[in-house]
Order: structure tokens, then sequence, then C-alpha cells
């Protein structure tokens, strides 16, 4: 190649501030905001965990929601604090119960 044809060598990466595809810094960390964890009865499988975890998704400012049948967890991340009523409703329409938080 000539000096007319060579590209223009990268100086850092888009993957990472360091530069490293494999940075790990930040995509290990927890979603930012309020987390809460939440007891709610009756799951027993993959479509109770789809169900709480959609009506949960529902309410304004959830960001994350993950619902674990087998323990009958549910870990919710907001931008704020919920309000405990607001998520008692979401799962009494998914058909479920919330018991409070665990």
């Amino acid at each position: 190649m000539t000096a007319e044809t060579q590209l223009p060598q990268a100086t850092g990466s888009c993957c990472s501030p360091s530069g490293s595809c494999h940075d790990s810094a930040g995509t290990d960390a927890a979603p930012a905001g309020v987390t809460t964890t939440y007891q709610v009865t009756g799951m027993t499988c993959g479509h109770c965990e789809g169900a709480v975890s959609e009506e949960i998704s529902a309410i304004e400012g959830v960001t994350s929601v993950k619902a674990v049948a087998s323990t009958g967890q549910v870990t919710v991340v907001s931008g704020a604090a919920l309000d405990d009523e607001a998520v008692r409703a979401a799962v009494d329409e998914a058909g479920y119960e919330l018991a409070g938080r665990a």
C-alpha cells in the first residue's frame, strides 16, 4: 500500500473508554436505580414469571423485573421507590398474590 491508500489506524475502541472490547467495567454492574425484592405466592413456572414480570414492567418508572418461580422472589429495579400498592395491584392483575417485601 502506498501512503495515499493507507487507511488511518484507529486510536481507540468504541467498546470501552480503555480501548478494550473485553473491559468489563459497567457490563456486570446492576442496573442503576432503586432495587426492591418482593415475595410473590403462587408462581410455579416460567409462564408465571412472565405474567408477573409483564404486569410489573407496566408500572411507570420500572426499568427491570426478574421473577423467579422457584423462590417466589421478584426483583424490581426502578428509577425511584415504587408504591407497594401499585406493585400489589400489578401482581394481582397477573393472578398472583404479593406477600410483601422479601
